[in-house]
């Protein structure tokens, strides 16, 4: 259990709180390319960390992300013009850029040079793997985008939306990476093979998983046997259980930092998937969900799938709230819950928010007590509140400026029972960390 000021200190985000400006010194998701979709286009109201924002695409496409009030008199730029390469006030006329420079004052002399000295509160931005990326911290430590796998591969190659949560993001990323909860959050009760197909749909723990090999494992196991191993940019938190054999079936899941996880199923061929979680408020946050193939496109039938919620993936409405969620009780039916899953609730997503959820808009740690598969619970929570507190004492995040070490895989494997994470992973991926950038040229 935590004590209540660690608890604070590990869920609050907002501006001048440790772990919110630990978060500012990392790049985030914003956007989804697609929420901006028009040059010149309306301008979209956003919340991150705790700050009201406005996100536009000016005429030559770059994207901004600024501030919203005017600092003439303070009126939102929402209502302003999206015109010729920058948001023009509706009251006076001032204009700004996506650097947050002041363009035109056409309320002062044509001659004055008043206008250089406004400026306009602005994030830096990339467009990079179909998002919107906002880095919010000193320009001057500005890193270099971390260079995920679904970055990398063709756009074909992969698939990124995103889903509201209503719960802070820290409990709901914990809820990520502790693996041991698939034996009864996602477990699947039915017996006859149409039954278990049926749940296999709403519950399936990996794109090929069969009922009667991985996921009995995982059902039949409740007790992993979990290791974990650091790295340049977060951790493997990795859980072993028993086979048919005497054979381990290690399940092995990627943190990174400061808010990226991957699950821990895919064998080699099938599709890897991931997520990263951006704090709204303390209370809320988005997820951004993603998956990638890093050997072909990904089909059209695939995508469906993913649209209609698979895996990370849920069915979400045009604001990205998820269909089935906290009001309308995840539309969960007791006669599924009898009979073919777990929890009577769709989705595999939604499973995971309906509990993540029933903890409280912020978990109270004071209360819990950790057993042995919480291992990663712990070492994320070593590793996240170490790194704030370093940079509070003058310590930048060492993760931020290694954008290459993030090129990592997770995934399955079955091993003889005598092997180490570390040579599992190595007989995995190649590395006994995961590590595959040299594939894509970012050096071993």
């Amino acid at each position: 259990m935590l004590s209540k000021e660690d608890n604070e200190f590990l869920t609050r985000a907002g501006k001048g709180t440790p772990m919110g400006e630990m978060l500012r010194r990392f790049w985030m998701p914003a956007l989804l390319c697609e929420e901006l979709p028009e040059r010149d286009g309306p301008p979209k109201k956003i919340r991150l960390l705790g700050e009201d924002l406005l996100a536009f695409r000016q005429t030559d496409g770059r994207v901004g992300i600024v501030e919203p009030h005017c600092p003439h008199r303070g009126a939102n730029l929402y209502y302003g013009r999206n015109e010729q390469c920058g948001l023009r006030c509706s009251f006076h006329g001032w204009k700004f850029d996506a650097d947050g420079n002041c363009v035109d004052l056409p309320t002062s002399p044509p001659d004055s040079g008043y206008k250089d000295r406004i400026k306009l509160l602005a994030y830096p931005t990339r467009e990079w793997a179909d998002m919107i990326w906002v880095y919010m911290g000193p320009r001057e430590t500005m890193p270099e985008l971390p260079q995920l796998e679904l970055g990398l591969v063709p756009a074909a190659s992969r698939f990124v939306t995103k889903k509201w949560q209503d719960c802070n993001w820290v409990q709901s990323l914990e809820g990520a990476i502790d693996t041991s909860h698939f034996s009864f959050l996602h477990k699947v009760l039915a017996t006859d093979d149409e039954a278990a197909r049926r749940a296999m749909s709403r519950a399936a723990l990996s794109d090929q998983a069969k009922p009667d090999d991985r996921v009995r494992w995982v059902q039949n196991d409740p007790r992993p046997r979990f290791s974990v191993l650091g790295h340049d940019t977060g951790l493997v938190i990795a859980g072993g259980r028993k086979t048919d054999g005497p054979e381990l079936y290690w399940r092995i899941a990627q943190f990174l930092m400061p808010s990226h996880a991957y699950t821990p199923a895919a064998f080699p061929g099938e599709i890897y998937y991931g997520q990263t979680w951006v704090p709204v408020d303390d209370v809320n946050c988005w997820i951004y969900t993603y998956c990638w193939q890093p050997d072909r496109p990904l089909s059209n039938s695939e995508r469906a799938k993913f649209r209609g919620g698979f895996n990370v993936h849920s069915e979400v409405d045009a604001d990205y709230k998820p269909l089935r969620n906290k009001d309308n009780d995840y539309l969960r039916d007791r006669s599924v819950q009898l009979t073919e899953n777990f929890t009577g609730i769709t989705g595999v997503s939604e499973q995971d928010a309906a509990i993540q959820d029933s903890q409280g808009p912020i978990q109270d740690r004071t209360r819990e007590h950790l057993g042995p598969t919480d291992i990663g619970i712990v070492e994320f929570r070593k590793l996240v509140m170490g790194t704030a507190r370093r940079l509070a004492a003058g310590e930048p995040p060492a993760a931020a400026h290694k954008a290459s070490r993030y090129a990592v895989r997770s995934g399955g494997w079955i091993a003889a029972p005598d092997k180490d994470l570390a040579t599992v992973m190595t007989e995995r991926f190649g590395h006994d960390r995961g590590y595959i950038g040299n594939q894509y040229g970012l050096g071993d």
